[in-house]
């Protein structure tokens, strides 16, 4: 059973994307803490590549990003927001996110996850807890929205427990389809090129990794069976789509930046 209180003699390992110093929920060292929404609510992510998606996301997502995969052995799928540099194309100078484009369930959740308990002697728990960023911008001792209420967790917490719940649902899913995607061996490196204004040839700006059209359209009619009877067939067919996002993401790195010409490829301050 999922806790938001758990005992003192539980401890939390490892690390998570974007979290920066992850800590487990309790009211032992959080009572009087919550959350109020910064002015710059997605400050968190403004410097990020790409950001983690489930399968369930994967056709929304596809509508706005290049859909990529982790690596080739456990293809877990990624939604490309910055090119070139360290930099969220999405997150506008006001910490914003930029409509419509979709938000990632992973930044929603934020800053909020679930995690797996260590006892103290360092076994594997068998209750997940619910964890916080504690140096999330948004927390404070004069919150909006506490994290407990009465000794108990507040509505707001119980409803971040629900979503995360969902979320790693959603989760276990994609970790289930990556080990059956990878049997297959359709994945390769590739490269992304753009062809700038006055040149004559295309020039590369990103390594990924997705889906070789050549080897998916070799499969023969056992395999190709195969996958349509595991779903897999629409996150393909949307990975493959989503390529065309690319130039959208180059078009709007050009737009931000006034860039022209060949500089749409360099570094900024190069």
């Amino acid at each position: 059973m999922s806790q938001t209180n758990p005992s003192a003699a539980a401890s939390l390992e490892g690390s998570m994307f974007l979290f920066r110093s992850p800590a487990l929920l309790n009211i032992e060292h959080h009572e009087k803490l919550g959350i109020t929404p910064p002015k710059r609510p997605f400050q968190f992510a403004q410097s990020i590549r790409a950001v983690p998606i489930t399968v369930s996301e994967v056709a929304q997502a596809s509508k706005h990003f290049p859909i990529i995969f982790a690596d080739t052995a456990n293809p877990l799928p990624l939604a490309v927001v910055g090119i070139i540099d360290d930099e969220n194309l999405f997150v506008d100078e006001k910490g914003t996110w930029e409509a419509p484009a979709y938000i990632p369930g992973y930044l929603r959740r934020y800053p909020f996850a679930l995690a797996g308990e260590r006892t103290g002697n360092g076994e594997e728990g068998s209750r997940m807890a619910l964890i916080v960023d504690t140096a999330y911008e948004g927390i404070n001792d004069n919150p909006a929205t506490p994290f407990f209420k009465d000794g108990k967790p507040s509505e707001a917490t119980q409803l971040a427990m629900q979503y995360c719940q969902s979320y790693e649902q959603d989760r276990a899913m994609t970790m289930r389809f990556a080990a059956e995607l990878a049997n297959y061996e359709l994945l390769a490196e590739q490269v992304a090129q753009f062809t700038p204004e006055g040149a004559t040839e295309p020039k590369p700006f990103a390594k990924y990794n997705g889906v070789d059209e050549k080897k998916f359209s070799d499969l023969s009619d056992e395999k190709f069976l195969g996958l349509r009877k595991s779903n897999i067939l629409p996150i393909i067919y949307a990975q493959l789509m989503s390529m065309g996002n690319w130039r959208g993401l180059m078009e709007r790195r050009a737009r931000r930046h006034k860039l022209t010409g060949a500089a749409v490829l360099e570094p900024r301050g190069a």
